[in-house]
């Protein structure tokens, strides 16, 4: 492919192509965070050692970062790492590690030239100095983005988010800085490892789990869920067309009354 086709594909969706897609543009969420799930699942499937399922799940992570940001999304948050996969065999979790300090490798020359802002939540020191290093890189080279944000849960969990808000309100309360009668949810979000991102709108599922494991507890309390029976690896474009369809649908009340 030759870099003016590469620039051209990456420019923007049209309205007169949003509308093509069978999207409303005015009904598209600000913030999609998605479940990553069924990437071993896959693999057994077909004979090939649950890391490659792994492997090709990173080529779908590519194509949706592209399509979503091409939509003009506000953000996209990816599930990569919950803090309960430590429980799973030491070899996985090595190779799961080894990948992903490849994948941050690899693709910050993407998120450079895609103009995408970097975000990482979740509890970094567990994840070993490589991974840490290569997030960190990859924010210097984000640092000036200003298009979609692009951020990976990683090592996360909600509880744990949860908790560690609760501390830290506690030492402000303990030092005098902050008065406890003045705690409200304003207080919480900012102690969030979300603070100052909006709450995501739609929740994409993979694998066909009805469940939210332990993922955005707090801000996904009003957020559309959208579940596919596909394995992430076959997760693709026209699938997320179909999840964005959907919600354009959806009549989101917010504890109100439907118009």
């Amino acid at each position: 492919m030759t870099a003016s086709h590469r620039r051209s594909a990456d420019e923007p969706y049209s309205s007169e192509q949003i509308a093509a897609l069978d999207l409303r543009a005015a009904r598209l969420p600000r913030h999609v965070a998605i479940i990553m799930d069924g990437n071993g699942r896959w693999a057994q499937a077909r004979g090939f050692p649950r890391i490659e399922g792994h492997r090709r799940g990173v080529s779908t992570v590519r194509s949706i970062i592209e399509c979503c940001s091409r939509l003009n999304m506000q953000q996209l948050t990816l599930y990569c790492f919950s803090s309960e996969n430590w429980k799973r065999p030491e070899l996985e979790q090595k190779l799961l590690m080894r990948l992903l300090e490849q994948y941050l490798v690899e693709e910050r020359a993407e998120i450079a030239r895609q103009n995408l802002r970097f975000s990482v939540i979740g509890r970094r020191e567990p994840l070993g100095e490589g991974v840490n290093r290569e997030i960190d890189r990859t924010y210097e080279v984000a640092s000036e983005n200003t298009g979609m944000r692009l951020c990976l849960a990683i090592n996360y969990g909600s509880r744990s988010e949860l908790a560690d808000a609760a501390q830290a309100i506690a030492r402000e309360v303990a030092a005098g800085r902050l008065d406890p009668d003045a705690i409200n949810e304003s207080t919480i979000e900012a102690h969030l490892y979300t603070a100052g991102m909006p709450d995501p709108d739609l929740v994409i599922r993979t694998a066909g789990e009805m469940r939210v494991s332990n993922y955005l507890l707090w801000q996904i309390s009003y957020a559309e869920l959208w579940v596919t029976e596909k394995c992430w690896p076959d997760f693709d474009k026209d699938e997320l067309f179909a999840a964005l369809r959907d919600f354009a649908q959806r009549n989101r009340r917010f504890g109100g009354l439907s118009n």
